[in-house]
């Protein structure tokens, strides 16, 4: 009877003290993600395919009447694409099954206007179903982009098409198994083929597709793909094509106001936060200027420092990361992607190689119901599931890590819990130097993932402060490390003139070489400006000789020099000042056309002599809010200024939201004298600018 009592009693006691946390536990705040939301959040890292028709018209943007001849890749291999991935520590791909230009990567049997009529595989091939079982062989999550706006279809605009549209979404949730997210571009309606049409059909993005019952059909078919871009999305553009977040950014939106076009899209950087939904960011980025593969960017691909700064400013800023690797002619993703992918990885794992806080001893100024189970421990005990919770009324606490001796840190990873909400406003990061505390970090959110990169301290302690938060604190996870010095690559740069200058931080060394090989510390040493008039291909690296640590190499291109370039003719503006778009100096800006010369607007350049040219490039306004961009143009050259030849005309396609330099090829041919042309600006100005314009020398 006795040992029936202590064992009631046992069992009651556990159930008053399970009682007790639950009466404990902190109540969510705020709006809060869905497990599908958290999960795909978790994915943090994953590559965009872009491979269309475009890959073989060097486009961005297919007008809509190009022929699915054109597609015929001579080595597809989705498995390297997948192999590429995986290796890279990504968690997933979305392919571009459909572009603006309406060419489908899978046989639909809605269009014509696909695989099915290409000569690769003689019609039976099926791009999407070749990445679905590449992504499975890889344990990769699949996902899909199909374009709302098609360039291509005589119903675009009308009823039918949005019919169209749902059948093919239809297609593609339903016949390649699982899709992780659903991507729906924000580019809609403008200039296109439209059936033989050739006209501008404009539409209102959000009421023209009934995005309402076009989310309710994804749902009905696959419940657990996340939507993400138009419509009440569960995840948002994050506001730029550059691949990164602001430092405060929220994962609430005010998703009511921008349904009803109230929100600027400026604002997807940083969020709402008093946004009544939980949508999160996705920064999307090319690692080459543009998204499809143009042979050009070949020795374009981004900085190993770009690609660094990308990863921190996305994924190190509550945002998930997109980074898109174009496929070529081949069917390939070019070796010069996969390389800087690889020392991106490295950089990474090396810069997160050792975690320095797990054995430190923790204290906090205040822990929820003084409960073992919301202590500052959970913190550092790798559990995703546990965390460090205040008093209801504490949105104001530090928590403390104590190393056992003096430690070097230069990374913080903060994480809050995210499923009861997103609450902290603003923190602060102390270290303790010499037995005195120093704020080595002031921020503001942090939400599902926020890294640091400070400067490198020797800390007995470190601490960190919520300064201000919406509810009670709740953290998940603290990490702390130690990553190697980096040096960033150089920067070449060259005058009209063909002075060379290449820079680096202090402290380094720099070589170089001038014939396309690999630099090492053997070649030649950059002792200061030095001239190099012809064309040439120049390679760098620096070289940190106090921790003999080198950086990438820097890769640079250059044509024969500007020095005997002369402007001749301007339609309207200043000819003097049009000498700045052939300095040499990508920074600064010449503006032509107003409203007495409205566009369009021509400049006419004398090269000095003549030269075979295979192309050119025009690079527009970099900074500042109103760029005055180029949206259409025309490109004549001549040799003697009298007969003029049109080789190129057409648009700069997304130019609006990745203001790159904007290369166009042609056939070889001699030209002494150029003439380009402005025929039309992005938005109703008319007035255009121009920081450079270049020529693709043979």
């Amino acid at each position: 009877m006795r040992n029936i009592f202590f064992i009631v009693s046992f069992f009651l006691g556990i159930q008053f003290s399970n009682s007790q946390e639950l009466k404990n536990q902190p109540k969510p705040f705020g709006p809060l993600p869905t497990q599908k939301q958290i999960d795909w959040q978790e994915m943090e890292f994953y590559a965009f395919i872009h491979f269309s028709l475009n890959t073989f018209t060097n486009k961005e943007w297919g007008y809509g009447d190009e022929s699915p001849q054109l597609f015929n890749p001579t080595a597809l291999d989705a498995q390297q694409w997948a192999r590429t991935v995986k290796e890279a520590g990504m968690k997933g791909i979305i392919l571009v099954a459909k572009h603006h230009d309406g060419f489908c990567l899978w046989p639909s049997v809605y269009t014509e206007r696909s695989v099915k009529n290409s000569p690769w595989k003689e019609g039976k091939g099926d791009v999407v179903k070749e990445l679905a079982e590449a992504c499975r062989t890889y344990n990769l999550k699949l996902g899909l982009y199909l374009s709302p706006w098609d360039r291509s279809r005589a119903d675009y605009g009308k009823p039918e098409y949005v019919t169209y549209f749902r059948n093919q979404l239809k297609e593609l949730l339903t016949n390649y198994g699982d899709v992780f997210e659903m991507w729906f571009d924000g580019a809609n309606g403008g200039d296109g083929y439209y059936g033989g049409a050739n006209e501008i059909r404009k539409i209102n993005t959000l009421e023209y597709y009934n995005w309402e019952e076009t989310y309710k059909l994804i749902y009905k078919i696959a419940p657990e793909t996340l939507v993400w871009g138009i419509g009440p999305s569960e995840a948002r553009w994050i506001g730029n094509e550059e691949g990164y977040a602001n430092k405060t950014n929220w994962s609430l939106l005010r998703q009511k106001d921008d349904l009803a076009g109230k929100v600027h899209y400026t604002d997807y950087m940083s969020g709402h936060e008093d946004g009544e939904k939980w949508v999160p960011g996705e920064a999307d980025v090319s690692i080459r200027p543009g998204w499809f593969y143009h042979a050009v960017e070949d020795d374009k691909v981004r900085s190993l420092d770009e690609l660094v700064d990308i990863y921190y400013n996305s994924i190190g800023r509550n945002a998930t990361l997109l980074l898109n690797l174009p496929v070529d002619q081949r069917g390939l993703i070019h070796q010069n992607d996969i390389q800087r992918l690889k020392e991106l990885v490295a950089v990474i794992k090396s810069d997160f190689k050792t975690e320095l806080l797990a054995h430190t001893k923790t204290k906090a100024d205040n822990v929820r119901a003084n409960s073992s189970r919301f202590s500052a421990k959970n913190l550092i005990d790798g559990d995703k599931n546990t965390y460090w919770a205040t008093d209801d009324e504490v949105i104001k606490a530090s928590v403390e890590f104590q190393f056992k001796k003096p430690t070097a840190i230069n990374r913080i990873v903060l994480q809050e819990y995210i499923k009861s909400g997103q609450r902290v406003k603003a923190f602060s990061v102390e270290a303790k130097v010499d037995g005195k505390w120093q704020t080595v970090a002031n921020e503001t959110t942090i939400g599902y993932k926020r890294i640091l990169r400070m400067d490198r301290v020797i800390a007995s302690a470190i601490r960190i402060n919520i300064l201000d938060a919406k509810a009670s604190v709740l953290l998940s996870n603290i990490e702390a490390y130690n990553a190697p010095t980096f040096v960033k690559m150089p920067v070449i740069q060259r005058d009209r003139k063909g002075a060379i200058t290449i820079k680096s931080e202090e402290a380094s060394q720099i070589y170089y070489t001038l014939d396309g090989s690999i630099p090492s510390e053997k070649s030649n040493l950059y002792q200061g400006v030095f001239n190099c008039e012809k064309a040439v291909t120049i390679k760098a690296i620096a070289r940190n000789e106090a921790e003999g640590i080198r950086s990438a190499v820097a890769t640079v291109k250059y044509s024969a020099s500007k020095e005997n370039w002369k402007i001749i003719a301007v339609s309207s503006g200043d000819i003097q000042s049009a000498e700045r778009i052939i300095d040499g100096n990508p920074e600064t800006i010449w503006a032509f056309g107003n409203e007495k010369h409205p566009l369009p607007q021509e400049i006419t350049i004398d090269m000095g002599s003549v030269k075979n040219i295979k192309g050119f490039s025009y690079l527009p306004q970099q900074l500042g809010n109103n760029l005055n961009l180029i949206a259409n143009y025309e490109f004549f050259t001549s040799t003697d200024i009298k007969k003029w030849t049109k080789q190129s005309q057409g648009e700069f396609s997304n130019i609006k939201n990745n203001p790159i330099e904007q290369v166009k090829t042609f056939d070889s041919v001699k030209a002494r004298y150029l003439r380009f042309v402005a025929l039309s600006a992005i938005g109703s100005g008319e007035t255009v600018s121009i920081n450079e314009i270049n020529v693709l020398e043979e």
